[in-house]
């Protein structure tokens, strides 16, 4: 836990970690449908498709942490995998994507599933 100086030093801004939140659920959406349209073309069906779209959101997570985050918290001194000065909580960057982004994957998945294999 940050010490009172420390706020005081590198204060925490409500509108930079709302914006940044909103940053990473607009990318997490666009590569969730992106990964539904390569899902339903190369015609994966029941939990082959849940799996590549679990595992390409994780990869999604840890490429935008090592090019954005990390090299900030590194800067800084923070330990790593610390994204609590850029997002509210640690556990909502890692899960988000994967839970807001299931509806749009699964949308486009059926759609070029029915369009490529139908």
């Amino acid at each position: 836990m940050p010490s009172e100086q420390e706020y005081q030093i590198h204060p925490i801004v409500p509108d930079s970690v709302v914006h940044n939140t909103k940053v990473l659920s607009n990318l997490q959406s666009l590569t969730a449908s992106l990964f539904g349209v390569a899902t339903g073309i190369l015609g994966l069906e029941s939990y082959n498709g849940f799996l590549v779209y679990i595992v390409l959101s994780i990869v999604t997570s840890l490429m935008f942490y090592g090019l954005q985050v990390a090299p900030e918290s590194l800067e800084e001194g923070r330990p790593l995998l610390s994204t609590g000065r850029y997002f509210t909580s640690a556990f909502d960057f890692w899960t988000s994507g994967i839970f807001n982004g299931l509806p749009g994957f699964i949308l486009t998945w059926t759609l070029f599933y029915g369009l490529v294999r139908v």
